[in-house]
């Protein structure tokens, strides 16, 4: 399937690696330009080397905290004056504080405000950054990382869960604003994704990872491939009609009906 979106210019953030280095892959491999950002330099540069190299689009990286106004008015200037502007929006972060705890035993302000400005204020500071300068060119598409957490709460995930809802209900209201100039504004929400790279304290253990694949109907976990795949259709012509929504990717482990 043609996904309608060479030659459109898509802005990925947190994209030196991970998922969203991952959907940046996706994206180019259907001829879209792209440009990274994130804050390592040299591991956001060897990503567009690598994307330019395989896919032979335009792949720009742009040094940058997307907590850091400054930052993210860098990356629309250099969006704007090497590519035009932005097409496609991908706003991915990264994971809460760790360790994860209980609900009641997250009595620390200061991790409740790094997850607060991690995911949620990161996302509103590049939307309204890079949001206006898509409402001229008549065609667009914004699409949020959360997770399915934010429907079915997850044990231990409340500190992720209570800022990646305020994404979606954020995504809401954009779709709302911005539906006028052609724009649509969707989520995609995975789980139990398999991450085979995942190292330190963050690693699943046999026993955590065959737990976690007793959560699903189909018995596995999800993969990256599958995730990046659901983002690409979003941002594709064919999803024109599919706006303000939240797409879970996580293998039916949400117990709602709708």
């Amino acid at each position: 399937m043609d996904l309608g979106i060479q030659g459109k210019t898509a802005v990925i953030t947190a994209s030196s690696g991970g998922m969203g280095r991952n959907i940046a892959h996706a994206l180019a491999a259907e001829g879209a330009n792209v440009v990274l950002f994130a804050r390592s330099a040299d591991k956001l540069q060897a990503v567009a080397d690598e994307i330019r190299e395989k896919y032979g689009v335009r792949a720009i990286a742009v040094p940058g905290d997307m907590l850091a106004q400054p930052d993210v008015a860098r990356l629309r200037q250099t969006v704007g004056a090497e590519l035009g502007g932005p097409d496609i929006l991908i706003l991915n972060t990264g994971r809460a504080p760790n360790p994860l705890r209980a609900t009641l035993d997250e009595t620390d302000e200061a991790r409740w405000t790094q997850a607060y400005q991690n995911q949620l204020w990161s996302v509103i500071q590049v939307a309204t950054e890079l949001v206006p300068a898509m409402l001229g060119r008549g065609w667009g598409r914004i699409i949020a990382v959360t997770s399915a957490s934010v429907k079915q709460p997850m044990p231990h995930h409340s500190l992720s869960t209570v800022f990646r809802a305020g994404v979606g209900t954020y995504v809401k209201h954009l779709a709302n604003e911005v539906g006028h100039a052609g724009i649509t504004a969707n989520c995609v929400a995975p789980a139990l994704i398999d991450t085979p790279h995942r190292s330190g304290q963050g690693a699943y253990t046999p026993e955590q990872t065959a737990a976690r694949e007793k959560l699903t109907p189909l018995g596995r976990m999800g993969s990256q491939d599958e995730v990046c795949g659901v983002v690409a259709f979003l941002a594709s012509r064919q999803a024109g009609f599919v706006t303000g929504s939240s797409i879970n990717v996580e293998g039916g482990m949400v117990g709602a009906i709708f």
